[in-house]
């Protein structure tokens, strides 16, 4: 058992140092932070370099920036999830499994391969510097249409049966049973599509050319860059950044836990 713990504890220093060590160098100022070994100790810490990341980067403004296309891309890709998961969990129709696979296949494509193409139709539809191109590639993804199935497919089809026979619809059943009976799945592919679309870089980096359209991710390439003895603003930046991804999972903590562990155990 001791040897477990000190196992644990050595993995846990190895994780969190990073961590401890970007913090310190967000709340140190620009010399101090150049200061090794004396930048990894906490001592001579100050908030003004919080302050000067906000002012010098204009934060707030990218931070409602990814915030907004975060939120559309993660309620846009929850609904086209559940309507195509409900349709290969329940309906029948011609060529339904290779449609799957075919779905299914798209999660061995990186957006490296489809990243020109997408750039042009963008372009030809005039959606560059627009929320509609910051969010329209990624309003439907096949993990989430994967996930979702899965956990329509433990429904037990009598039940689908029994709502027939009380005139539930499809979107009817979809909502009123077979959402809340999934909600764990569901709730922790919200969480993984908010984080996904929150740390986008590649994406918007080649849909906007304009600073106003920037999001956080990919202003934090720039923030302190220009002067080499201000390094410490990139870090005050990227932990300024990550307080919303922080929020997400303190609030999302136990739908995550049971969403990935649904189905593990059977009684």
């Amino acid at each position: 058992k001791v040897g477990r713990y000190a196992l644990l504890v050595f993995i846990a220093v190895v994780v969190l140092f990073p961590i401890y060590a970007v913090v310190l160098q967000a709340l140190k100022s620009g010399p101090d932070s150049l200061d090794h070994p004396r930048s990894l100790l906490p001592v001579d810490l100050t908030f003004s370099t919080i302050r000067e990341a906000c002012t010098q980067g204009d934060l707030g403004r990218l931070l409602m920036n990814s915030l907004f296309v975060s939120v559309v891309v993660t309620i846009g890709v929850i609904v086209t999830s559940l309507l195509a998961a409900y349709a290969f969990a329940f309906l029948d129709f011609p060529g339904k499994t290779l449609m799957f696979v075919v779905v299914i296949g798209t999660l061995l494509l990186p957006i490296e391969v489809t990243l020109i193409a997408n750039v042009e139709i963008i372009r030809t539809l005039g959606m560059l510097n627009s929320v509609q191109g910051l969010t329209l590639p990624f309003l439907a993804t096949a993990l989430g249409i994967f996930l979702i199935r899965q956990g329509f497919l433990g429904i037990p089809k009598d039940l689908r049966d029994a709502s027939e026979l009380d005139g539930y619809g499809h979107l009817r059943f979809l909502f009123k049973v077979a959402v809340p009976m999934t909600k764990p799945i569901i709730g922790s592919f919200l969480v993984i599509s908010f984080l996904g679309a929150w740390n986008q870089y590649v994406w918007p980096r080649f849909a906007t050319d304009q600073n106003r359209w920037q999001t956080v991710q990919v202003a934090l390439r720039t923030i302190g860059s220009e002067n080499p003895d201000q390094l410490n603003l990139g870090f005050a930046a990227a932990i300024i950044a990550a307080i919303p991804l922080l929020i997400l999972l303190i609030f999302f903590q136990r739908q995550i836990v049971r969403g990935l562990t649904a189905g593990a155990v059977k009684g």
